[in-house]
């Protein structure tokens, strides 16, 4: 049983941490953006998107620079799913709703993604990346569920 919840932390520590860094990663896009495009100069559709992006980013700040208070408000949302995560951590059984919650805003990230992407104009590569991350926080969420039904089946006494 300590197996096993060491596992499920393991799993939404995993999740929690995703979290965290895709919020924190928010405030420096710029430089990531210029990094990143500067690794894909030999995939060149990738690259004249993330130039795109770029320049998108960089003449929104400066002209509106106000707009960019909508991504400050995006890393403060995955900063405070992050700690909502730590519950579920320290007791993963008592806070078993909050990896329902992930598994549905998982889910929630396809029709989004796939609704949204061509409304603003999003490649279609572009939008399966953003699909990804229904799986990569999917999967060790539908995991540590797996494990906390057999933690609370453990648990309960039998007649």
């Amino acid at each position: 049983m300590n197996r096993d919840l060491a596992r499920i932390r393991l799993l939404l520590a995993l999740v929690a941490f995703g979290l965290f860094v895709s919020g924190v990663t928010v405030w420096p896009a710029l430089a990531e953006l210029h990094w990143f495009a500067s690794l894909t100069t030999g995939l060149p559709i990738l690259h004249a998107w993330l130039l795109r992006c770029l320049t998108g980013l960089e003449e929104t700040g400066k002209a509106y620079p106000f707009l960019l208070y909508a991504g400050d408000w995006l890393a403060f949302a995955h900063l405070m799913l992050a700690v909502l995560f730590l519950g579920a951590i320290k007791d993963p059984v008592r806070n078993r709703w909050v990896v329902e919650f992930g598994l549905i805003s998982c889910a929630a990230i396809l029709p989004l993604a796939l609704i949204c992407g061509p409304l603003r104009g999003i490649p279609g590569y572009w939008q399966m990346i953003d699909c990804s991350f229904a799986i990569a926080a999917g999967l060790p969420l539908w995991l540590a569920r797996q494990g906390i039904r057999k933690l609370e089946k453990a648990s309960t006494p039998t007649a």
